[in-house]
C-alpha cells in the first residue's frame, strides 16, 4: 500500500533536521551560554528527533586543533581556549593566590574521596575542618553538598562541582594526577601528607583561620 500526502506531510513534520544543521545548533548554544551544558539540556532546546550526543561527537572531531576546544566537563559540555594557547590569556588574569594547606588538604580529600562527609575528612586530616574553609571552597563553587548518607545521622557529604573540573582542565575526577604530579608541578608543598604532620600545627592553623574568614583560605 502506498503512503498518502497526509502520512508522508505528517512524517516530514517530524524529520530530525540533517546532522550538519544539528551540529550547528549545538554550536550556537554551547557558544552563547555562560556554563556548561548537558545532553539532556541541549536535547531539551533542539528540534523533535535530533541527537545531540551525535552531534556533540562530529563537533569534537571538527575542531580538534583549533583555538578552542569543545571538552567534557564531568556531564556537560562546553568550548574552551586549547590548552597550548592558555600563554595568550595571562594578561586576563588579574590575580593568581594560593590556595593555604588547610584549604589544599581539605579540596584534595574531597576530589580524591567524594563523596565524603565532614567526619571523615576529619579522620583523614587527623584535625578538625574549620567551617571557614569549608565555606570558602563553597563559594569559589569548587566543592558543593551531596547526598546524604543512609547512616545514622543522615550526614551530608561534600563532591566537587563543575567548576572545578573546568578550572583545573578535567573531563572527571577520575582524572586527578597523582601527590607526586601535584608536588612536581609546585600545586603541593612538600610536606607531611594529612594527618602525618603536627597535629598542634594544624589545629592553631585551624583557629587562625576562623579568625581571619578569607585569608585563611589562601596564602599571600
Amino acid at each position: 500500500m502506498s503512503e498518502t500526502d497526509d502520512d508522508i506531510s505528517e512524517k516530514s513534520l517530524f524529520a530530525a533536521p540533517p546532522m550538519v544543521e544539528q551540529e550547528r545548533m549545538v554550536e550556537a548554544i554551547l557558544f552563547a551560554s555562560a556554563e556548561p551544558v548537558s545532553v539532556a539540556e541541549l536535547a531539551a532546546r533542539m528540534p523533535h528527533g535530533a541527537d545531540p550526543a551525535e552531534a556533540l561527537v562530529h563537533l569534537r572531531k571538527r575542531y580538534e586543533g583549533r583555538g578552542v576546544a569543545l571538552v567534557k566537563l564531568g556531564d556537560a559540555f562546553a568550548f574552551r581556549t586549547a590548552p597550548d594557547l592558555g600563554f595568550l590569556m595571562r594578561r586576563e588574569t588579574v590575580e593568581t593566590r594560593k590556595l593555604s594547606r588547610a584549604a589544599i588538604e581539605t579540596l584534595a580529600i574531597v576530589a580524591y574521596h567524594q563523596p565524603v562527609t565532614r567526619t571523615e575528612i576529619e579522620e583523614i586530616r587527623g584535625v578538625a575542618v574549620s567551617r571557614g574553609t569549608v565555606d570558602q571552597l563553597m563559594e569559589l563553587e569548587w566543592i558543593r553538598l551531596g547526598r546524604r548518607r543512609m547512616t545514622p545521622g543522615r550526614p551530608v557529604t561534600f563532591v566537587v562541582t563543575e567548576g572545578f573540573l573546568d578550572h583545573f582542565g578535567l573531563e572527571s575526577a577520575r582524572d586527578l594526577p597523582g601527590i607526586k604530579e601535584l608536588r612536581a608541578a609546585g600545586l603541593l608543598e612538600s610536606r607531611p601528607m594529612p594527618g602525618q604532620g603536627s597535629a598542634k600545627d594544624d589545629e592553631d592553623e585551624e583557629q587562625a583561620g576562623a579568625q581571619t574568614g578569607q585569608s585563611e583560605l589562601f596564602e599571600d
